[in-house]
């Protein structure tokens, strides 16, 4: 438990240290934040504020899991910060494209997929070769497991891509998605550490899978120091592909790729809401929401924008606390 609070403290502090350093050099290199045209008039006022804070957290994530992870670092601990770093390249090239361009859009859509796409192959190809993750599924509330074979690749890969596009539609209000991810990373500590307790660990060192949440949770607690309402500064796609990244590498370590459907039902929610928006539009010409994602949805409606916040924090929390339960069946 001690490496758990040490993970934890040390992301937070770090985050809350470098935070006052970065934030300020971001300002300087004008790498300012694109507002849409089309989006609620209430966020044009959010132009300039700076982006790529996701390299705060970053810091903060990477810091506090090398400092409370192992000695030697498992082979576990390295492939999920490479596999962290990988995520927040693409989304700082994506971002930098965006500020250089001056434009709201970055990376072109195919760009963006192949480089996600080759990073889950290689995720997923160790996990199962390399760690013995196997390329068995659990399914929630049960103890059954399905055996994918060769066609656990191509689940992964939908799982990574799935996550990390969720977690960047979530992040569109201040401390939105950084509050939520706090949330599922505190879920996902809880299940590394019952894996263990009950004897049913996946991985040599699953300990350090426990670590690893924990240091993504007191990351995104620090980070909100400067991102919650009114804003400082944004994650930008560096920050939500890091963390749609880091909480796809955690479902797959620990086999609850299933179960993340569960507790991330927030950014599932945010996904159909921007599906269903756009296949309503071409089909019937008509949409759906007032707006999507959908917290535009609930802000357009007359919701404040800490009010949606808020909401979905809790909503985000609750269906963590139920995967934690859910998980227990799993475990008999």
């Amino acid at each position: 438990m001690e490496r758990l609070l040490t993970a934890l403290v040390a992301a937070f502090l770090i985050c809350l240290m470098i935070g006052p350093f970065v934030i300020p050099l971001l300002r300087a290199f004008k790498f300012g934040q694109n507002i849409r045209d089309d989006g609620p008039q209430s966020h044009l006022k959010k132009a300039g504020t700076p982006t790529m804070g996701g390299l705060i957290m970053l810091s903060g994530i990477i810091g506090g899991t090398l400092l409370a992870a192992e000695r030697p670092i498992s082979p576990e601990i390295a492939l999920l910060l490479l596999f962290l770093v990988g995520f927040a390249l693409i989304g700082f090239l994506d971002d930098f494209i965006k500020i250089v361009k001056k434009r709201s859009l970055g990376l072109r859509a195919y760009q963006k997929f192949l480089a996600q796409v080759m990073l889950s192959i290689v995720f997923a190809w160790v996990a199962v070769n390399y760690l013995g993750r196997g390329t068995d599924i659990a399914i929630p509330f049960t103890y059954l497991r399905i055996d994918l074979g060769h066609w656990y690749y191509l689940f992964a890969i939908v799982v990574v891509l799935a996550t990390t596009n969720a977690v960047n539609f979530t992040d569109g209000l201040d401390g939105l998605a950084s509050g939520c991810v706090f949330t599922t990373s505190i879920a996902y500590s809880v299940i590394a550490l019952m894996a263990i307790t009950q004897g049913v660990g996946i991985l040599t060192h699953d300990f350090d899978l426990g670590v690893y949440a924990v240091a993504l949770a007191g990351a995104c607690l620090g980070f909100l120091r400067f991102n919650h309402h009114p804003a400082q500064v944004f994650m930008g796609d560096t920050g939500s592909l890091a963390l749609g990244g880091a909480l796809a590498s955690l479902a797959i370590l620990t086999k609850t790729e299933l179960l993340l459907v569960l507790m991330g039902g927030i950014y599932v929610l945010e996904v159909l809401s921007v599906i269903i928006q756009v296949a309503s539009f071409k089909i019937r010409g008509k949409r759906v929401f007032k707006m999507a994602p959908l917290h535009h949805h609930f802000e357009l409606v007359g919701w404040s924008e800490t009010r949606v916040v808020y909401t979905f924090w809790t909503v985000c929390a609750a269906l963590g606390a139920i995967g934690v339960i859910s998980y227990t069946a799993m475990l008999r």
